[in-house]
């Protein structure tokens, strides 16, 4: 699996960094990518990483599915946001060194 970003030059929403991607290679999601990650900047200096969701409405009130979840451990789910943050970390250590 590769991570793959696209940076948010516009900074528009505020405090998005980028989207991310992840590119499959190998076994039998080889060929696809599964998109809808955002990185973000916390107001407390932190980073964080949504995963991809589904907006819907119920009586008006805006709600969100997730798309990605656990199967049954919960820490799944930070081992990827881990992941992702960690790759994100080299993306713009390897950016500021090519500028």
């Amino acid at each position: 699996m590769t991570i793959k970003f696209t940076p948010n030059d516009k900074g528009n929403p505020p405090g998005k960094l980028a989207d991310a991607e992840l590119h499959f290679a190998g076994g039998p999601l080889d060929g696809l990518k599964l998109i809808g990650f955002a990185i973000w900047e916390r107001r407390n200096g932190g980073r964080t990483v949504t995963f991809p969701a589904r907006q819907y409405s119920v009586n008006g009130e805006r709600r969100s599915f997730a798309l990605l979840r656990p199967v049954a451990d919960t820490a799944s789910q930070d081992r990827l946001r881990d992941l992702v943050l960690a790759a994100y970390s080299e993306h713009e250590t390897a950016m500021a060194e090519s500028a």
